[in-house]
């Protein structure tokens, strides 16, 4: 059991180096940005609407990919920023040859 929490204290303080190594080497810009597009509205169906049912479904299709790419290994981790999940999910993305495409659904599904 100690074997257990130190390994995995051991893990979280690496992620958080590579994290603050990275924030340093690239200016603290390594958030990546969210680049899907806004669907356009449905007829009769008001804006407001249409975006909490996109966020909504983001958010369900990100914890789709995270129990299919992460928890097969992995408890969900305890909150982190933004800037800090995002760096670590560079570094599973790597060794877990995870997409661009579900790295940054399951970087949106932590982070909200």
């Amino acid at each position: 059991m100690k074997l257990r929490f130190v390994l995995a204290a051991f893990l979280v303080a690496g992620a958080m180096s590579l994290g603050l190594a990275a924030n340093a080497s690239s200016g603290g810009k390594d958030a990546p940005k969210d680049t899907a597009a806004a669907a356009a509205p449905a007829p009769g169906q008001p804006v407001d609407n249409q975006a909490a049912a996109q966020k909504e479904n983001m958010h369900l299709e990100g914890e789709r990919r995270f129990r299919s790419n992460c928890a097969r290994c992995h408890a969900a981790p305890p909150k982190f920023s933004p800037r800090m999940m995002a760096t670590i999910l560079r570094d599973m993305r790597v060794r877990a040859a995870i997409t661009d495409q579900d790295m940054r659904l399951i970087l949106r599904y932590m982070t909200e």
